[in-house]
């Protein structure tokens, strides 16, 4: 259901966003990756670029096609650079590139956010998180951030807070809507990848152990990257403002155990 379709990818050199765009190749479609690094992958077109600010993503925007069906926002970090560099990319860049690809996005084209189970508070957050959603365009993050008060430490989950809340809203906003482009998100929980070590750093060892024996075992980028390709795909062609949780049951264990049964 890829074959013959053109894909942005961002994060390709390593992770999720590299075992994606091996697999959406196997399947037939087209590469573009975009990173801040070369990749080892090298059957794919490939742009240099960095989300972390709004001339970086002007940068990659001048160099893609007129037309290409999907976007798979899979370049993240872990919170280990302070909140501003997190928040500018996991969020604010993020979602700077998919506003400015909309035109380009074919009709039924698809957008799918990598966000994670640790933005799960955003209902907790909820008017925090819109506060800082509603501030349009590629804002002076270090402001945002110090107006909202975000800690360094808790910069990773309140940038996913925001991604899974703009999900469910870039799904009705007539930008993306006139034109049929669905908006998904996809939730991994801990993942077997290059900076795994840095979320235990920023997270604590405590909080990851416990999420990964809730489950059984960390998840890996094989685990995941199916999942964003089926949302590219027709076959997803009624799916649209959803967060799929691709965490081993991770969210439904805490579900259960918030719930108390």
């Amino acid at each position: 259901m890829l074959f013959g379709k053109t894909l942005l990818i961002t994060g390709v050199s390593s992770g999720i966003g590299a075992r994606t765009a091996e697999l959406a190749g196997q399947l037939g479609a087209d590469v573009i990756g975009v990173d801040v690094r070369e990749p080892s992958l090298a059957s794919m077109a490939f742009i240099k670029g960095d989300l972390s600010s709004k001339s970086g993503v002007d940068e990659i925007v001048a160099q893609l096609p007129k037309r290409f069906d999907a976007l798979c926002n899979v370049a993240g970090l872990s919170g280990a650079t302070g909140a501003v560099g997190t928040l500018s990319v996991n969020f604010y860049g993020l979602r700077a590139l998919s506003e400015a690809v909309a035109p380009r996005l074919r009709e039924g084209g698809a957008i799918v956010n990598v966000a994670s189970i640790a933005g799960y508070g955003w209902r907790a957050n909820q008017n925090r998180a819109l506060s800082m959603i509603n501030v349009e365009g590629f804002p002076d993050v270090a402001e945002v951030v110090a107006g909202h008060a975000i800690q360094d430490s808790e910069s990773y989950p309140v940038s996913k807070e925001l991604l899974l809340l703009w999900t469910f809203r870039a799904a009705h906003l007539e930008r993306f809507k006139s034109r049929d482009i669905r908006v998904n998100a996809v939730s991994p929980g801990p993942v077997e990848t290059p900076i795994l070590k840095q979320f235990r750093a920023v997270l604590g060892d405590s909080r990851v152990d416990s999420d990964i024996s809730a489950v059984g075992r960390a998840g890996t980028p094989a685990d995941i990257a199916p999942v964003i390709l089926f949302l590219c795909s027709d076959g997803a062609r009624w799916i649209n403002g959803a967060n799929i949780a691709a965490d081993g049951g991770l969210e439904a264990a805490v579900n259960a155990q918030v719930l108390g049964f």
